[in-house]
């Protein structure tokens, strides 16, 4: 999946001359936390979020200081070397992008120009979309050697028994010769599934023996 398939496209955005103020209105009206700074090019020259503003603001109780301060322009407080994606940058590393920065948003910028904005929280909500949490079914975890043959063998099964897949997704294992499938079956009663599996000889993880007994 790309980025530009859960991007958000309408980005509220502002000039380096906006006020500081302008931000605390925009982010509050929006109820967002991040907003691009872009030229009168569309291109995007820095960032500015309600930390940023929190930082530089003056005391609450300096009430005459904070007066000043939200008048000033957001270009004072706006960080200059921000990150960006692409729309085709893929959502697995665009993830390890926020995860690596420490971050909560990118903007997306193609030839130059601000095209839309992802957040935490649109990745998040991608990846429990791609796990099928949304959806009520099973979960099942099995060790395989061979990730191909196991994954045709348990695909198998679940063919026979008439049992649809939400997702299925593979981990690394404690035991670095073994991958770990993890499946999420749109069945609220694997029981039978999952012995069948075992008397293939695969070890399921989870759902443990003692809990199907």
């Amino acid at each position: 999946m790309m980025i530009e398939q859960i991007m958000e496209r309408d980005v509220i955005t502002l000039r380096k001359t906006d006020t500081i103020e302008e931000a605390i209105k925009k982010m509050s009206t929006h109820h967002i936390r991040h907003i691009p700074i872009v030229s009168d090019q569309g291109s995007v020259i820095g960032m500015v979020t309600d930390r940023d503003i929190k930082n530089a603001s003056p005391s609450i109780f300096e009430t005459e200081k904070r007066q000043l301060f939200i008048q000033r322009p957001v270009e004072e407080i706006m960080v200059l070397e921000t990150i960006t994606a692409h729309p085709l940058d893929f959502v697995e590393e665009i993830s390890s992008v926020f995860f690596e920065h420490g971050i909560g948003c990118l903007p997306v910028v193609r030839r130059g120009k601000l095209v839309g904005i992802i957040t935490k929280t649109d990745l998040l909500r991608t990846f429990v979309r791609l796990t099928g949490a949304d959806q009520p079914g099973s979960h099942l975890e099995v060790e395989v050697d061979q990730m191909t043959e196991g994954l045709a063998d348990i695909t198998a099964i679940l063919k026979e028994q008439h049992i649809q897949m939400l997702s299925v997704l593979v981990y690394p294992h404690a035991n670095e010769s073994s991958k770990v499938l993890v499946f999420r079956l749109q069945t609220m009663h694997a029981d039978h599934v999952t012995k069948l599996i075992r008397a293939k000889g695969y070890k399921v993880l989870w759902p443990m023996e003692q809990t199907i007994k």
